[in-house]
């Protein structure tokens, strides 16, 4: 049987390899974005609207979406708008999307759900500061996965739901970034693989690209 695959914000840098390197893998891949689709991460109806076509089951789900917005450098240029607005498309958007994905994901065989965090995100890592509404964001991503990993545990039994950090990726997202990148080819090969490699027992975890888990 050949396996399902959605794929959320699959017109952006990391999401479009994605979806190929699934493509590669024998995959049928569903891809919704809001520049192609109206599929608003922001907005429930929008979610609700766009996965209610889907027939299950599905066996992965991958959410590429996220934004970075302008990154604080110091506390003084912290605004409610611009965490709102991060939490809203990092954070609330990819919960969301697991909140109504999961009619659609298997009990009875594996099956995968992922979404794009960011080392940054880790609490325990973090050593620099500022960033903060970005940080904070993915580190409220992370707590939404852990938490939805307990509780789809008990009625998906070999279901793996995973925070993943896909390093430095050559994408106009990271276009002022000089240090050195993965191409997006690339990175999608590796949280593929890392995603195929985790079992169950490591649900609601948080991983880079490597397949090393990140702290808290």
């Amino acid at each position: 049987m050949t396996p399902q695959a959605i794929v959320i914000g699959d017109t952006g840098g990391i999401g479009a390899t994605i979806r190929a390197e699934l493509e590669a893998r024998s995959y049928r891949v569903r891809g919704l974005s809001r520049s192609r689709d109206g599929f608003d991460v922001t907005d429930e109806a929008s979610i609700e609207a766009g996965l209610a076509g889907i027939e299950s089951p599905v066996d992965l789900v991958f959410v590429a979406s996220g934004a970075l917005g302008t990154p604080e450098k110091s506390l003084s240029q912290l605004t409610p708008g611009e965490l709102a607005s991060q939490f809203a498309v990092n954070a609330i958007g990819p919960a969301l999307v697991l909140k109504h994905a999961a009619r659609l994901l298997p009990r009875d065989r594996p099956a995968r759900f992922a979404a794009l965090s960011a080392r940054v995100g880790s609490i325990g890592d973090n050593r620099l500061g500022g960033w903060y509404s970005y940080r904070t964001s993915k580190a409220a991503l992370n707590q939404l996965l852990h938490g939805a990993a307990i509780e789809l545990a008990r009625s998906h039994k070999h279901l793996v739901v995973a925070a993943l950090h896909p390093g430095t990726v050559d994408t106009p997202f990271t276009a002022d970034y000089p240090r050195d990148k993965l191409a997006p080819a690339e990175a999608a090969r590796r949280l593929l693989d890392v995603l195929d490699g985790l079992s169950p027992a490591q649900t609601g975890g948080f991983f880079d690209h490597a397949g090393k888990e990140i702290p808290w």
